[in-house]
């Protein structure tokens, strides 16, 4: 097989094989088979707060071609993405995504719209909730409840549609969804649950199923920003650093005007939406030796995450060298100081109540929020106006008895004044203070990751994601870190992750080590040892001592672990008859853990194999291998029968246990 053939292959795992790049020279007829299985990959990044996907054909993988524009963006916003709303109807029928769900809601009449169900930002609850089940709710504007699984799944099969739309038109013949492998993107954070999660949505969406997994591969955001940024060209970046300049401007301005020459110069290319990609390694990269570290921070509007990764050459190889870390600090953050803000100059009383009575009008207003903050920027002089619509003054008057503009005059908020025009009018100031407290935590994290021991020496910080587009975080961290490393921004920022994971979904073999970010295990009896085990653990069974509860651990925190390695374990039923064999999966944050009843142990899941359908004719004591991988972005098991070497049914499961 060629070089590109799956580490997983050979442990005879079904684990992805990678589609083997289509300028490899063809050795054998092996790969012809894998080569047809899909003729393209799509890639969604569902973002918090936009979304959208990109494609490549596997024969040209270098053309990656970034979905059509959409209809009704905003003013001030680039949309080559769409807004993650979407609309159900009274009945609870899907309706519409994005923009259109956006407008068709927002003209609605406020008798009609309270009966339409409309959610916004959602994704973020798979990163809140402790518990996820299958079960959870999604609480829509107008406050009724709404399985998420269902929402997810709505959402993911919109783009499933739109991608095989837009394929069929442009091949001029229905494209097949067998033809497609599908890539989801989600934040490196997230824990398995919420992987897991989306995984059952994308086949309630009819992407994939059970039986055929490996059609769907879940990414990582920051991995696939990573992947992607490894492949810059020079003129396709702005540094924002003082070492030289960018573009040809002079580092003093690179960071106000040399991103919007930068713009202008995507802008102009933009009609093709094809980005070539050149198979050269990057002018950066051709920079970066062996052993080389870099940080890429992937800031978007739920969560900001980040990975550090080093170099393996001279296939340019990646290699994680410390957890994924991050948290909920993405701009939503700013949303919600502005949100604090109304509420300290108007009341939370009226402020809950508008929310509730007039929730397109709500609506309305953090859509103008969104593009003023986009104007937000470090050396800005002007105040930014922002428009209260015509209903919220309306309706304060009413609530309140008095204007929104004596509201404001007895506010004692200095710096937001009323505007003749209708406008709430910020001061720069008042703007930025709304930004602090995000982009403050974020600059606190990147701090900590940097102080780690594993993480000296890093060469490039890489700040990626929709948020990296804001000038005052882009200031903040060239401040805070400029002096360790040099700090990079691709062009097309809010893009960087769509187009790393289609190249990661054309070969998913390119990250060869990461680091599990929690200890996992499973509980066990071990012989009981005077001394070593303590007295109220002993058990004794049939004359023979036992400690119970004993943690038997499979991976370490922070362990490294390589791409198709594999942790083994043998289990044998209690008894020959037994059909299920049921073991729980514990998991902690420390590395040393003796017993499953430690504090910080958490029971996170079930491994169950299945016996039915397997000779029962075998020895009394059976013996079924099981094979664990904690190398991908999501954790697999295999398990073999040893009598018979037949493969065993197992299932491993972090949402319904």
């Amino acid at each position: 097989t060629s070089a590109y053939s799956s580490p997983a292959k050979s442990l005879g795992d079904p684990g992805i094989t990678p589609l083997s790049p289509s300028h490899i020279a063809k050795d054998s007829d092996a790969d012809d088979a894998v080569e047809q299985l899909f003729l393209v990959v799509v890639a969604i990044d569902f973002g918090t707060t936009s979304s959208g996907y990109a494609y490549s054909f596997t024969k040209e993988p270098e053309c990656i071609h970034v979905m059509r524009r959409w209809e009704g963006g905003d003013p001030g916003v680039s949309n080559q993405k769409t807004p993650t709303t979407i609309l159900l109807t009274p009945e609870r029928k899907f309706h519409s995504f994005g923009y259109a769900a956006r407008d068709f809601y927002h003209d609605l009449d406020p008798t009609e719209s309270k009966h339409w169900l409309y959610f916004e930002k959602f994704k973020m609850k798979l990163h809140t909730t402790g518990n996820l089940t299958m079960e959870t709710d999604l609480t829509a504007a107008n406050g009724k409840k709404v399985k998420a699984l269902e929402i997810f799944a709505y959402a993911l099969q919109f783009f499933k549609e739109q991608a095989l739309k837009e394929l069929s038109d442009q091949g001029g013949s229905d494209f097949e969804n067998t033809e497609v492998r599908w890539v989801i993107t989600v934040p490196a954070i997230w824990k398995q649950p919420a992987k897991q999660f989306m995984r059952q949505a994308a086949y309630k969406a009819g992407m994939a199923s059970p039986e055929n997994p490996e059609q769907l591969i879940i990414a990582l955001e920051p991995e696939a920003a990573s992947i992607y940024c490894r492949k810059l060209r020079l003129h396709q970046m702005i540094e924002l650093s003082s070492r030289a300049p960018v573009n040809g401007y002079s580092p003093s301005d690179t960071i106000g005007t040399g991103f919007t020459q930068g713009k202008e110069h995507v802008r102009r290319n933009r009609q093709s939406r094809t980005f070539m990609v050149e198979n050269v390694i990057g002018e950066i990269w051709s920079e970066l030796e062996e052993g080389d570290r870099y940080i890429v921070v992937d800031s978007g509007g739920g969560t900001v995450d980040m990975t550090v990764h080093q170099i393996r050459l001279p296939e340019g190889h990646l290699k994680e060298l410390y957890k994924a870390t991050g948290g909920p600090y993405g701009s939503l953050g700013v949303d919600y100081e502005f949100e604090k803000l109304l509420c300290k100059i108007f009341g939370e009383d009226f402020i809950e109540q508008f929310k509730i009575k007039r929730p397109a009008a709500w609506v309305d207003l953090m859509i103008a929020f969104e593009s003023r903050k986009r104007a937000a920027a470090p050396d800005r002089t002007n105040p930014l106006n922002i428009t209260l619509p015509f209903s919220f003054i309306d309706y304060y008057k009413k609530f309140r008895g008095h204007s929104v503009e004596h509201a404001l005059r007895k506010s004692n908020v200095d710096f937001v004044k009323w505007s003749s025009q209708g406008m709430l009018r910020m001061s720069p100031d008042a703007m930025n203070a709304l930004f602090k407290p995000t982009i403050d935590q974020i600059v606190q994290h990147l701090s900590e990751v940097f102080d780690k021991p594993e993480v000296t020496n890093v060469k490039f910080l890489f700040l990626v994601g929709g948020f990296a587009e804001s000038p005052l975080l882009q200031q903040a961290v060239q401040s805070a870190f400029g002096s360790r490393c040099r700090v990079i921004i691709p062009q097309d920022v809010g893009l960087t992750i769509l187009k790393g994971a289609v190249l990661f979904g054309l070969d998913p073999a390119v990250i060869k080590v990461r680091r599990s970010p929690l200890t996992y295990g499973v509980g066990v009896l071990n012989r009981f040892v005077e001394g070593k085990h303590p007295p109220e653990k002993l058990l004794v069974k049939d004359g023979t001592r036992w400690c119970t509860d004993v943690f038997d651990k499979f991976i370490s925190a922070d362990q490294s672990v390589a791409l198709g390695e594999t942790v083994t374990r043998s289990y044998t039923p209690a008894k020959p008859s037994q059909l299920v064999i049921v073991i729980n999966i514990y998991s902690s944050e420390q590395d040393n853990v003796s017993f499953i009843t430690e504090p910080g142990v958490k029971k996170c899941g079930t491994l169950r194999l299945d016996l039915t359908g397997t000779d029962a004719s075998v020895p009394n004591r059976r013996e079924i291998k099981t094979l664990m991988q904690f190398g991908d972005t999501e954790i697999k098991a295999v398990a073999v029968d040893v009598a018979t070497s037949k493969s065993v049914k197992v299932g491993i499961d972090f949402l319904n246990y």
